[in-house]
């Protein structure tokens, strides 16, 4: 079967449609991987008021993120490194309100499309960072940072 022609995408079967046509829950880890779009966004460090459970975004990126290419440089091994990185799993996704916008983790969860510049729909692996989606170029490493407070940012990523 061939994709409608404004869905832009290179994919042409169901298989290769697997985030249209599956739930989360049945992805492969193959799959699930490949919906991550890589903007990096989610590695950002985020503070939330104890009283009021107010959660802030930062620019700041976690020590394993190499903001030059928004990708983690251990990630097989970044809970070793990183005790509290999230493990994104379906279930943990739709309990999960602080993902961006656009992360099509959520997206997907909440019964909407993935956007066009998502590496699956243009077959480039660097459409996100190409469409200004990523964390490249505005995050600020850990190492850099004193204050998480003095990073807060006005509005979420």
């Amino acid at each position: 079967m061939t994709t409608h022609p404004s869905r832009q995408s290179t994919a042409t079967t169901d298989e290769e449609l697997f985030w249209e046509t599956r739930a989360l829950a049945d992805l492969t880890e193959a799959e699930w991987e490949a919906l991550c779009d890589g903007c990096g966004k989610c590695c950002l460090h985020k503070l939330e008021e104890e009283e009021t459970g107010q959660l802030f975004h930062t620019n700041v990126a976690c020590r394993l993120l190499d903001v030059r290419s928004g990708r983690c440089t251990r990630y097989a091994e970044r809970f070793r490194w990183v005790p509290d990185c999230v493990q994104l799993t379906p279930a943990e996704v739709r309990r999960t309100h602080w993902l961006p916008a656009t992360c099509a983790y959520r997206l997907r969860a909440e019964g909407q499309p993935l956007p066009d510049w998502h590496p699956l729909r243009t077959g480039d692996p660097r459409s996100t960072q190409r469409a200004g989606m990523s964390v490249i170029h505005w995050a600020t490493p850990e190492r850099r940072v004193r204050r998480l407070e003095d990073h807060i940012l006005e509005r979420a990523p």
